[in-house]
């Protein structure tokens, strides 16, 4: 085990987009775990939109962090020690911890995973936290039935490629917005979607929205708000439904944009607006991951992740999300297992 620990904190709270100096890396010794505690070390980090919002002050669903504090995210790790926390030495957990080479957690807030089940690295997107996203979003809130149109924001990400993918197996006819043609191809030729709509190349949503959906939209599934959202509203069924996950085209912003008023256009449509978050299933979490796992193993969903080598480059990484560098999910992959993988 190395003498120190690298870790991340928060250097300041950023104004608007963050850049690299929001980011602080200490050189730090490596923690004892106390009590019921187990020391692990990073295998993989996950870096996720919803980040940006614990670096503000403001509420938020997500608990904010205090400028100094350790920056924290999902991981897949491997336990190097236990203090009663329930586990062997050797076996590979998740968590939430630390940006770091190893982290504390007590065992309660740790879950074994099986390493032969599927690449480690699954566990935290497709078999993790971005897939059951997907899977209660798109089965739960926004519903999509056979013959159904189903639009999803953020088409290529960990999130929207899953649930554009649930939505498929539904029966529906699905519409992906995405950032570049490459992904656009992803979205259509791998995932199988019926139409990608690169939205930096599209000047106009709504044209595009009339030649994928001529029939309207049935069901939404929204990761991105914004100018798009706009367009898609104005062209919801009566009874549509609209499931809201994320806003990432705001996150950045210091005040929330004006932008066109379109809750008028629900009482027309009667159309159901709910905002979701995925921790409110956590009781069905295994059910949900299993179901996941037997979709993935008999190819009906497929996935893609955009991996960074390196603790020293997750802030990249992170800053990354925000251009759309990644298709499927951003990961930092920190080392790998001592016990073979």
């Amino acid at each position: 085990m190395p003498a120190t620990n690298r870790v991340y904190r928060l250097a300041h709270r950023p104004e608007g987009t963050p850049t690299h100096d929001a980011f602080e890396r200490s050189e730090e010794s490596v923690p004892d775990p106390g009590p019921g505690e187990a020391l692990v070390r990073t295998l993989y980090l996950s870096v996720d939109p919803y980040m940006r919002d614990r670096m503000r002050a403001g509420e938020s669903y997500a608990e904010p962090w205090d400028v100094g504090d350790a920056l924290r995210g999902a991981v897949v790790g491997e336990v190097v020690e236990s203090n009663g926390a329930g586990f062997e030495v050797g076996d590979v957990v998740t968590g939430e911890l630390e940006w770091a080479d190893y982290a504390t957690a007590p065992g309660t807030e740790l879950t074994q995973v099986d390493p032969d089940v599927a690449p480690l690295s699954t566990r935290l997107g497709v078999l993790g936290m971005p897939g059951l996203t997907a899977y209660f979003g798109t089965r739960e809130v926004a519903q999509p039935s056979a013959g159904d149109t189903f639009v999803v924001t953020g088409a290529a990400g960990a999130v929207g490629s899953v649930a554009g993918q649930l939505a498929k197996l539904q029966g529906a006819h699905v519409v992906g917005f995405t950032g570049s043609d490459e992904k656009v191809a992803f979205v259509e030729d791998e995932l199988g979607f019926d139409v990608g709509i690169n939205y930096e190349t599209t000047g106009d949503y709504r044209t595009a929205l009339d030649e994928a959906a001529p029939g309207g939209v049935d069901a939404y599934f929204d990761n991105v708000g914004g100018e798009i959202t706009d367009a898609v509203f104005t062209r919801l069924n009566v009874d549509a439904s609209v499931a809201v996950c994320g806003q990432i085209s705001m996150y950045n912003d210091e005040e929330p944009p004006a932008g066109p008023r379109k809750l008028g256009q629900l009482i027309q449509t009667r159309a159901t607006v709910e905002g979701f978050l995925v921790r409110d299933f956590e009781p069905r979490f295994e059910q949900a991951a299993k179901q996941l796992g037997r979709w993935v193993g008999a190819g009906d969903i497929d996935y893609r992740e955009t991996i960074t080598e390196g603790l020293e480059n997750a802030p990249d990484a992170f800053l990354g999300l925000f251009e759309g560098e990644n298709i499927g999910k951003q990961l930092v992959r920190v080392a790998e297992r001592e016990t073979g993988q």
